[in-house]
């Protein structure tokens, strides 16, 4: 050990602090980017700590062998698992972070001998474990081993719906749509019913895709195979509807919303339905929904996206204090970025009163002015200049 480590690890002892989990633990997130100094104040915990009658717990120990994993400095995390394991303080957090940390490393034989580790620590190999095992290597994109362990082990582990969704998932976050659409007859063809998870995995894919005919057909057929869609699986297909400019479509599922019991619309609903009909300058249609959104409040409360949205169909200042008199009204606080975008709006039209007021209101409420707003302010008067 160098001399200044000894420094440091003095400097600690003479700090009298008084240690627990929780203090450590936040000692730890606070350098979780730089895992030397992490190792070093863990290892004086561990082993310095105990003279001050305070041994680390699971969480501890699991939050080292985190920081060690993300930072891929898999020798040093053998090391503190070694030490874990002779405390007994492994546990099924310490296995999720340790098969997350090798298959995010795409050690992935490592990650399946993981799995099997879990027999030498009592823990049993269980449907909930396999599913972790296959969700971490899903998650960086090792689809295929997954699959393969999956139909490996059919026999060792019950079918189940939820399994059957990581792996279409993993294919679908993959962007293989051509293997997502395999994957999902072959759930059709399992004795597995599709869930509302597996119909929105697909249905998400679908639209990211472009082939909003077919998720729109397959979002209809949902309620015809009694699984009714929740609003983020209504919510994605108005959003992909409106982006093909299909927008009476989207509109009639919105209405559908609204009538149906279970699943009404929310403001993302809304924000997606407002943005397009900007787009197009359909305005009445517009503030008819922000209207809507105004009496029924709650989880239909016009946000800063809503406004943001009103701001960039703005075509003269009147419209733009009309928003901003609108937020206020609705409580919704305006941000560095949507002030400079006005600010840039009231460049743009010359409107001088409006740029002192905008600047001054940035004063006023401590979110500016920023180096963004003097850019912006440089750039549009050396424009006009020129």
């Amino acid at each position: 050990m160098n001399n200044s480590v000894k420094e440091v690890e003095k400097a600690l002892d003479r700090c009298g602090l008084v240690l627990n989990d929780d203090f450590v633990l936040e000692l730890l997130k606070w350098h979780r980017s730089d895992w030397k100094s992490a190792l070093r104040y863990f290892y004086w915990v561990s082993k310095g700590g105990r003279k001050k009658m305070y041994s680390p717990g699971s969480s501890v120990y699991n939050e080292m062998i985190d920081i060690l994993g993300r930072m891929k400095r898999f020798m040093e995390l053998g090391e503190v698992f070694d030490e874990m394991s002779g405390l007994g303080l492994v546990n099924e957090r310490t296995f999720g972070i340790l098969l997350n940390r090798y298959a995010g490393a795409h050690k992935v034989d490592e990650a399946i001998e993981v799995f099997y580790k879990r027999r030498e620590f009592g823990l049993e190999l269980d449907l909930s474990a396999f599913q972790t095992l296959l969700l971490s290597l899903c998650r960086y994109k090792h689809v295929e081993t997954a699959e393969s362990l999956f139909v490996e082990k059919k026999n060792e582990f019950p079918l189940d719906i939820k399994t059957l969704n990581i792996i279409l998932n993993g294919w679908c976050v993959r962007g293989n749509l051509r293997e997502a659409k395999r994957f999902w007859k072959d759930i059709l063809d399992s004795a597995c019913k599709p869930d509302m998870f597996t119909y929105g995995i697909f249905i998400n894919s679908l639209t990211k895709s472009g082939k909003v005919s077919t998720a729109t057909k397959l979002f209809r057929s949902m309620s015809e195979n009694g699984c009714a869609p929740d609003v983020v699986i209504c919510n994605c297909v108005i959003d992909s509807l409106c982006f093909k400019k299909r927008i009476p479509q989207a509109l009639e599922i919105f209405k559908e919303m609204k009538e149906r019991g279970g699943c009404p619309p929310n403001v993302a609903t809304y924000n997606s339905l407002i943005k397009h009909l900007c787009k197009i300058v359909r305005m009445e249609k517009v503030y008819e929904l922000l209207e809507e959104m105004e009496e029924k409040k709650g989880s239909c409360t016009p946000n800063e996206i809503t406004f943001i949205c009103l701001l960039k169909a703005a075509k003269k200042p009147e419209e733009v204090r009309g928003v901003l008199e609108r937020m206020k009204r609705n409580d919704c606080r305006v941000a560095g970025d949507t002030y400079n975008m006005i600010l840039k709006l009231f460049l743009d039209w010359n409107d001088v009163q409006g740029v002192q007021s905008v600047w001054t209101e940035m004063e006023k409420n401590g979110v500016g002015p920023d180096q963004r707003s003097y850019t912006i302010m440089i750039h549009r008067l050396h424009k006009k200049v020129e």
